[in-house]
């Protein structure tokens, strides 16, 4: 049997093992195979199941006998989910993505390895997104945009057409970043857009703005 691990058994972990299982069943799936939950062996706690499903150490995961192994990492924190994912040698676990059922994705757009797109996401036509790019709900990103690696998308972000986003960056929930068209807008390496922020130009590398329109608050 294949295994998929689910490396985060917090909150995001939690959401995104049933998209999992989900995409596992359905006609764009393998159509088969186990999801469980993996922790770190220095945060391990507990192997009682969660929500129904194993719970296992990374090593005893990386080791468990299994037709094949893959992992995502649902940790919003992405300079840990970069850790853990360049840990994991390709011959123990390959890495795979995780998309909603009702997640919508139009053409001549490209996304990394490990991407989680959850329920109500969108990405439009001729984007590009990195690795391990996590989109919440309901947050979508427009054409032409490019996206690095390790970004994430809170709840119902909006990133319209044209922009750049580098990687590390986090887009709050209901954060608004507009049109690029016109003029360009970068969202810089490991920035902070708050929640609800509306971002009308570029943000520098490591800042965080917040307000409407958005500011900075600190580098």
């Amino acid at each position: 049997m294949k295994l998929y691990g689910i490396v985060g058994a917090g909150g995001h972990g939690r959401e995104t093992a049933p998209l999992a299982e989900r995409w596992l069943r359905g006609p764009d799936g393998p159509g088969g195979g186990e999801v469980v939950f993996v922790v770190e062996d220095k945060y391990f706690v507990s192997s009682e199941p969660l929500n129904g499903r194993r719970v296992l150490r990374l090593s005893d995961f990386l080791a468990e006998p299994a037709e094949q192994r893959y992992f995502n990492v649902a940790i919003a924190d992405s300079r840990v989910r970069e850790r853990i994912a360049d840990s994991i040698a390709p011959a123990l676990a390959l890495p795979f993505s995780i998309v909603a059922d009702n997640h919508v994705r139009l053409d001549n757009s490209t996304v990394g390895e490990g991407a989680i797109f959850s329920s109500f996401s969108q990405l439009t036509s001729n984007a590009r997104v990195g690795r391990f790019f996590h989109a919440n709900f309901y947050s979508y990103v427009a054409h032409d945009c490019v996206i690095g690696d390790f970004v994430t998308f809170g709840p119902g972000a909006k990133c319209n057409g044209h922009v750049v986003i580098e990687d590390h960056a986090y887009i709050g929930a209901g954060a608004v970043i507009r049109d690029g068209t016109q003029r360009p807008v970068v969202i810089g390496k490991g920035a902070v857009v708050g929640m609800g922020a509306v971002v009308t130009k570029s943000v520098p590398a490591g800042a965080t703005v917040v307000g409407n329109p958005a500011k900075i608050l600190r580098r």
